[in-house]
């Protein structure tokens, strides 16, 4: 697979990234299954892992945690708080190094910040991310990272604001044509040498119908990497096929690409930019 530069950190890793929010039993995948889909992951090269102590109440971490035993040192695992306080944070981040039976992660990321309330919250005196800092002062992380599903300007001023390592950043095909991360987002911090991670790729199983395509279209971006949740080997194997084929998209394919999905792009389809998750008739406000 194809490697890229991780911003100005020195790492590098594979287009394609393991989202662990679907190892759990609430997507069909068990214990077993989930163990056997790590460590297959871990042999054909991928060693970035994303997930956090909310996906399925910590079973996404602990499922890690039992999947790397001895590798442990084969994997780049970034985990999330939502706690907005530092010391919310910190207890986040204890629950987190427990489940995922580490002493440390190599990164830490304030989860899904969508808006500059929640960002100037996070920025406040006793913050979160003062649990941030101070957690790799102390070495028991090794980079900080922000996380945004909805609104481009808020990480826009994130990263104005301090030197975030990396931004884990929505990056779905449908995703270029409202609050677009890859229009207004990446150039930027590009710029600033921040490290993109793509998600939703497949917009939660919506554009599975362009599976390839919608891969593809991610991995054009200049990003870093993509993480891709993985429920299942078949998928794992999918993925892995489509990234070592990859090449990537040309402006033409692009557009005929962006003419066949355009009717996705609506608050139901792409909910993490709705007003309202369970009731999404209506776009987030952007302020």
């Amino acid at each position: 697979m194809e490697k890229r530069a991780f911003g100005n950190t020195g790492a590098s890793f594979p287009i394609l990234s393991f989202g662990a929010q679907r190892i759990v039993d609430d997507h069909g995948c068990g214990e077993e299954e989930a163990i056997r889909i790590v460590n297959r992951a871990i042999d054909e090269g991928i060693t970035y892992f994303d997930t956090a102590p909310i996906y399925s109440d910590g079973q996404s971490e602990e499922r890690l945690g039992k999947s790397f035993g001895e590798r442990r040192d084969r994997a780049w695992i970034a985990t999330k708080t939502i706690d907005r306080t530092r010391d919310g944070s910190w207890r986040s981040l204890e629950g987190s190094l427990k489940r995922l039976r580490t002493d440390h992660v190599e990164e830490w990321r304030l989860h899904d910040v969508r808006t500059m309330e929640q960002l100037d919250a996070c920025f406040a005196k006793d913050g979160a991310l003062q649990a941030l800092v101070e957690a790799k002062e102390q070495g028991v992380i090794r980079h900080i990272s922000i996380s945004g599903h909805t609104n481009p300007s808020v990480q826009l001023e994130a990263i104005e604001r301090f030197p975030f390592d990396s931004a884990l950043v929505a990056l779905s095909a449908a995703d270029q044509f409202i609050y677009s991360f890859a229009h207004e987002f990446v150039p930027r911090a590009n710029e600033k040498g921040v490290a993109v991670v793509g998600m939703k790729v497949i917009g939660l199983g919506r554009l599975a119908s362009w599976y390839e395509k919608a891969l593809r279209y991610t991995w054009s971006l200049p990003i870093a990497t993509a993480i891709i949740g993985m429920e299942s080997m078949e998928q794992l194997e999918n993925n892995l096929a489509v990234a070592r084929s990859f090449r990537p998209m040309t402006e033409i394919e692009r557009l005929e690409f962006a003419k066949e999905i355009i009717s996705m792009a609506n608050p139901d389809v792409l909910r993490w930019k709705a007003k309202d998750w369970s009731n999404a008739e209506q776009w987030a406000e952007r302020v």
